[in-house]
């Protein structure tokens, strides 16, 4: 008899205690492409907007990203939400000016990915829509586009709860947990040789698993972008 491990459950689990299927959370890149320029897309006049549309610029500098040379790997902690916060910069802060590529991005996430593999293809899947695609990445360079994120708030959603509520007897591996990230995604770069910023409202949801089943906190899944558990 196939025994399932507790971190190859999750989702199973999940999905009977939510009532939604896996596909649901999964992310789809054609939603990341709207908002692939800067502000503006060089083939029209309109600045770019997304879903939550965007805000007035706050006095914010973005973090030097490009000075050290390759990123320290995100830290091990047995704090969930530090870890979730560390998880949520990995992704969102980068430079197409400095010496960190695509590969490096995705690698450091991977890096912290589920131990027993099972839920890895799942997140390379879910940070195609968090990461820029090649092309794209080469297209932002020619604007020396900067990307960070501002942290508003981390919290374990009502919807996990209530999922862990109603799963009784099929609920995850302990320290298995959810966490909804919201925060400013800010974008910086050059057009038509002027500086140009501007930032937009985000919200996604950071599956993880922390102790007891681990004494370090790892990364399964990513929720949608702007998708998250409430």
């Amino acid at each position: 008899m196939l025994v399932r491990s507790p971190t190859a459950r999750l989702w199973h689990r999940v999905r009977l205690a939510l009532g939604i299927v896996l596909g649901c959370l999964l992310v789809g890149f054609t939603a990341y492409g709207v908002v692939s320029t800067v502000t503006r897309n060089p083939r029209a006049a309109d600045p770019v907007i997304t879903s939550s549309g965007p805000r007035a610029v706050a006095p914010q500098a973005p973090p030097d990203l490009a000075a050290d040379g390759e990123r320290a790997p995100i830290d091990a902690t047995p704090d969930p939400a530090a870890f979730a916060t560390d998880v949520s910069r990995a992704i969102f802060d980068w430079d197409t000016t400095g010496p960190v590529d695509l590969a490096e991005i995705k690698g450091r996430l991977l890096a912290v990915a589920d131990p027993t593999g099972h839920e890895a293809p799942g997140l390379v899947a879910d940070l195609a829509g968090y990461v820029p695609s090649a092309p794209t990445w080469d297209f932002l360079t020619q604007y020396s586009t900067r990307q960070w994120i501002e942290i508003r708030d981390v919290a374990e959603p009502a919807q996990w709860a209530r999922a862990l509520a109603a799963a009784g007897e099929d609920a995850p591996a302990p320290g298995v947990t959810a966490l909804t990230v919201t925060g400013v995604r800010h974008r910086a770069g050059v057009w038509q040789g002027e500086p140009v910023r501007q930032q937009f409202d985000v919200a996604f949801t950071v599956f993880v698993v922390c102790e007891p089943s681990y004494p370090t906190c790892y990364l399964l899944r990513l929720s949608q972008l702007d998708n998250p558990l409430r």
